[in-house]
């Protein structure tokens, strides 16, 4: 292990914590009574002098425990909540750009606003990352008041729209928010600390490299300091997953629905094997030859044929492992993504490969054409590109090995502010599915009818829903809670603990939400005569109806109950027919079971079974790393060239230097023109006329020998200066996304292909990155062939200029789009000639940068609220 040698040598998480303890905390405590005695100005000036600080020479460290005593003074204050000495640990743990694991109820939320303050008086900004768009509306809301007192602004991003807190906003109107101002995106990014979910974040990224001018950016390169809440959910679960803006490609849809009908025809072991560890889906010989005598064919592995084999093993991915309310849902005839870790449902989202096509199919759904891409990133290198990176979480430590390797962060433990007292009992194992259903459902009556709140945590919308009606028919009333109704999730979980409640949930729905015993709205008459009652009782009851394939969802799970000192319960029901231990020895293990004659619904409990499930879970971690890390080396190649097209791509947005880099590809150009026709040494061998040739299908041929310079200065003078700059600004964009659209595709190929090497003895891995390597080469050649042989054959168009400036003018201007399909051939081309569009203008209005105002109408006369200085007819409003 990595960190084996740092454990034994260095500080264990827990060891860090103790020093911040003995060295911080002190500090802090020592300044409390200061900070009290200022008033309210006294403490907003304090902002003002730690930023002059800071322009003298001190750094962040030295102002660290006054700017947290400030921070704790400001909480108590507005919220009337001081932070915990625990909290101050946790703040300066994420302020050091590690990961703070801290239970369940200990404020985490509240922890994170003194590292966030205390860097934000840089001027450069603080991202607070969230799981999901309710958390990214409510923390700024709930840890506004704070930093508004302190003088700083506090941003929100919603999946379409942006706010800015503003504590004097309470009229809002119909879809508005309490406190929250709808704001340009821009705006939202120029805040001192900015809450949004990792999506967001990452794919404003993308979309900002896909922008068609500057003023189409809104985040700007602000990526200083970012702290991740629940980070093992959004940096190693999600990580799995790459964000990706694409497009439509022409593709038929037919195969999908003719190998959509076959594949049930298809039985395992005979036609196809399932591998039980890694679960891929292959053909037998026996299947192969069915396929081939159903789709007429000879042979389907031939050149002509190969395109098919995708459809055939997407199809059996859909009809065998792609499992209706489990894996997807379907509404309104779309097949919806349900998380498998949160069991949320992810709008939007969809499998790639022609995998999602191949469900749509399944469900007999209109079939979505297979996407070109435009942008992708991982989640681990977009997050890796901050200067500044930490999180925090309740279940860190399992994966410590994971977060070093590939992110460079450290855990700590942070103490609890109170002792834990929650009681884990050892797994109840049964030997059928059924026998356990029933040993829970009795569970949950039993404990409901004495008044203990239940909380049933489940792996999947599937089982909640079985679970649901086997409850319904017992007569046990309950909420269900998964992402079929995941809108409410925050207001069912915090009411999780009112005496007799019983939930069911999947494992991590609701996550960022406190169970409070007795129910939250603690102002309620009442209230704590039920806290004590739930308290008497032992608390919340935590049962857990299968492990999970990572330890962390179950210690998520568990952690629910026993928050902040309070008493709780957890227990875990497990049958050997449950997918973790069919993969892992449930028939041996049931094997010995029968020898007991336990019947089916009564229950074992073994530690070495259980040990056996920890260490499954452990093979799972492992294989799942494994995986996540196969990406990041892969993504790490094309990350690399990701890295010089973007860069490229801002400078010629900027205009930073568009002539000298036209004439140096000219020059280049213009010498591997010679080269190839003038190779002999001797005159009589050269082939001038060749060269005469291709140089005329660059620019014009001159009178006298000329230089790049001079034919550039030519064109410079018929255009016009400023028009130069945007006739080479359009080129160069165009050029630039659309080979690296082609290359992104390329790559995609390269990579799907690759793995086959491996049978050669070959590294997949070299090879893919050889072969990119030689790609992106070939992409910089043909750029600069592109640019070279257009510039002096075009010109611009009368509204090319506005295009230049507008994301939306470049999509309306463009006969070009990879969507457009009403003009002419003659016309496209003609277009072409004329002004150069850039692929991208098809799906960059996809992006919207003003939020809705809620209620409020807005007078035609009036001025634009996105605060161009226009009346809104004029500008946002003119095509309303």
């Amino acid at each position: 292990m990595v960190s084996l040698l740092k454990r034994i040598v260095g500080d264990t998480p827990e060891r860090a914590a103790e020093k911040l303890s003995g060295q911080l905390v002190p500090q802090v405590n020592a300044l409390e009574d200061y900070m009290r005695s200022l008033d309210g100005a006294g403490l907003s000036a304090k902002t003002v002098e730690f930023r002059r600080r800071l322009s003298a020479g001190e750094t962040l460290a030295d102002l660290l425990p006054e700017a947290f005593a400030v921070g704790r003074e400001a909480a108590r204050r507005t919220l009337g909540q001081r932070h915990y000495d625990v909290q101050l640990i946790g703040g300066a743990v994420l302020n050091d750009g590690k990961i703070a694991e801290m239970k369940t109820g200990e404020g985490k939320t509240l922890v994170a606003t003194l590292p966030a303050y205390l860097n934000a008086l840089t001027g450069d900004g603080v991202h607070i990352v969230t799981v999901n768009d309710y958390l990214a509306r409510r923390d700024p809301v709930w840890m506004g008041p704070i930093f508004h007192l302190l003088g700083l602004s506090v941003g929100c991003l919603q999946h379409d729209a942006a706010y800015i807190y503003d504590p004097e906003l309470t009229n809002v109107g119909k879809g508005g928010f309490q406190f929250l101002a709808p704001a340009h995106r821009s705006e939202a990014y120029q805040a001192d600390v900015l809450y949004g979910t990792n999506n967001e974040f990452g794919f404003d990224y993308l979309r900002d490299n896909m922008a068609l001018s500057v003023d189409g950016q809104v985040q700007r390169g602000r990526r200083h300091f970012a702290i991740v809440d629940e980070v093992d959910n959004i940096l190693i679960d999600e990580a799995r997953t790459p964000l990706i803006i694409s497009g439509p490609a022409q593709q038929p849809v037919e195969h999908y629905y003719t190998f959509a009908r076959l594949a049930p025809r298809l039985q395992l072991y005979d036609d196809y094997e399932i591998d039980e560890r890694s679960q891929a889906i292959s053909l037998t010989q026996e299947g192969i030859g069915k396929m081939e005598r159903w789709t007429r064919v000879d042979n389907l592995y031939d050149t002509e044929n190969f395109h098919l084999v995708q459809y055939i093993e997407n199809a059996l991915v859909a009809q065998v492992q792609k499992v209706k309310d489990k894996d997807y849902v379907v509404q309104t005839g779309e097949v919806v993504i349900v998380d498998e870790f949160t069991g949320r449902l992810q709008s939007g989202r969809r499998w790639s490969d022609g995998l999602h096509q191949a469900v749509e199919a399944k469900e007999g759904c209109k079939i979505q054409r297979e996407s070109v891409t435009y942008a992708t990133i991982t989640l681990q290198n977009y997050f890796r590109m901050y200067q500044k990176l930490s999180g925090m979480t309740g279940t860190a430590v399992t994966e410590a090995d994971e977060f070093y390797k590939i992110y460079g962060l450290e855990v700590v433990a942070v103490p609890t502010n109170l002792p834990m007292v929650r009681a884990e009992s050892t797994d109840l194992i049964f030997p059928t599915a059924e026998g356990k259903w029933r040993s829970v459902v009795e569970s949950i009556a039993t404990r409901s009818q004495s008044g203990q709140p239940v909380l049933v945590g489940t792996t999947s919308i599937e089982t909640s829903e079985e679970l649901s009606e086997r409850l319904r028919k017992r007569g046990v009333e309950h909420q269900v809670l998964n992402a079929r109704n995941h809108e409410h999730e925050a207001t069912i979980v915090a009411q999780a603990g009112r005496a007799g409640s019983v939930t069911v949930s999947t494992n991590m729905a609701g996550r960022g939400t406190d169970i409070v015993l007795g129910g939250s709205d603690t102002d309620r008459e009442g209230w704590q005569d039920e806290h004590q009652q739930v308290v008497n009782l032992g608390g919340l009851h935590v049962i857990g109806t299968e492990h999970h394939e990572a330890r962390r969802v179950d210690n998520q799970l568990r952690g629910r109950a026993g928050r902040q000192g309070d008493p709780g319960s957890s227990q875990f029901f497990v049958a050997l027919e449950d997918e973790l231990m069919q993969r892992f020895g449930g028939d041996r293990i049931k094997n010995v079971m029968s020898w007991t004659g336990l019947k089916d619904d009564e229950p074992l409990e073994n530690k070495i079974i259980t040990k056996s499930i920890s260490s499954a879970q452990v093979k799972v971690e492992g294989y799942h790393f494994d995986v996540r890390k196969h990406l990041l080396n892969f993504d790490d190649v094309l990350n690399q060239q990701r890295e010089v097209i973007y860069t490229q791509r801002s400078r010629i947005l900027a205009g930073e230097g568009l002539r000298e880099r036209l004439l140096e590809m000219l020059r280049t150009e213009f010498e591997q023109l010679t080269a190839n026709h003038l190779q002999s040494r001797h005159a009589d061998d050269w082939n001038a006329d060749g060269l005469l040739a291709s140089l005329g299908q660059i620019c014009p041929l001159p009178t006298e020998i000329d230089t790049a310079d001079k034919n550039v200065a030519a064109k410079e003078r018929d255009l016009g200066t400023e028009q130069m700059q945007t006739l080479l600004r359009l080129l160069l964009l165009k050029s630039i996304d659309t080979h690296w659209v082609n290359h992104l595709t390329n790559m995609e190929n390269l990579r799907t292909g690759v793995g086959l090497h491996a049978v050669g003895q070959r590294d997949p891995l070299a090879v893919y990155r050889s072969e990119g390597q030689r790609a992106f080469a070939e992409l910089t050649r043909q750029m600069q062939r592109e640019v070279t042989h257009t510039l002096f054959h075009v010109t611009l168009s009368p509204e090319a200029p506005g295009q230049g400036n507008s994301a939306n003018g470049d999509a309306a201007g463009s006969g070009n789009g990879p969507q457009n399909n009403g003009a002419s051939r003659s016309g496209r081309r003609r277009d072409a000639l004329r002004t150069p569009v850039s692929p991208m203008a098809a799906v960059n209005g996809s992006r919207t940068v003003n939020a809705p105002r809620g209620g409020r109408k807005i007078g035609r006369n009036a001025p634009c609220p996105c605060g161009s200085g226009r009346k809104y007819k004029r500008c946002c409003g003119a095509n309303v």
